[in-house]
């Protein structure tokens, strides 16, 4: 026996099939995808450009301070190439995840490296220390690969940290 689902409708009462219903339920999905879709992210920048953004800055810094302190120089130049390649591995994986129509440009940042080796050698490891914070803080908000990359990242500066003091 049918037994069909009724409403009060102006003109009558109106009958709706169990077809119909089933058709409902399977549409359901595919509005829930098109909807997150539409919700989702591409507005949002990706969390991880803000490390990248500063990995930059700090190997700017770091080769700066190089140059500018040569009592710095090895020690510095050691955190301008790591820090270098943290902007490397991030950029890379933001751009696996939205990959770019053409290769995004990334301008040498301007900064500004302290006239003592002591207040350069500070703002390094001042750096350092921002880093490893917001590394570890965004960490365990990340899925699989993309919070172990962030991991390391943060104890990454934390060693290099050590190396400055």
């Amino acid at each position: 026996m049918r037994a069909p689902f009724s409403s009060r409708h102006p003109n009558g009462p109106s009958r709706v099939g169990r077809r119909e219903v089933l058709r409902l339920f399977a549409a359901l999905p595919a509005v829930a995808v098109v909807t997150s879709a539409c919700a989702g992210g591409e507005d949002a920048p990706d969390p991880l450009a803000a490390l990248a953004t500063a990995a930059r800055s700090d190997a700017a810094l770091a080769q700066g301070v190089a140059r500018t302190h040569r009592a710095l120089g090895a020690e510095a130049g050691a955190v301008a190439e790591i820090r270098s390649e943290h902007a490397r591995l991030l950029q890379r994986e933001i751009d696996r995840l939205d990959p770019p129509d053409e290769p995004r440009r990334h301008p040498a940042p301007a900064v500004q490296v302290p006239g003592s080796a002591d207040a350069a050698k500070t703002e390094l490891k001042r750096a350092l220390a921002l880093a490893e914070q917001s590394a570890a803080k965004l960490c365990p908000t990340l899925p699989g690969y993309r919070s172990g990359l962030t991991g390391s990242v943060s104890a990454s500066c934390a060693s290099l940290a050590e190396v400055l003091a």
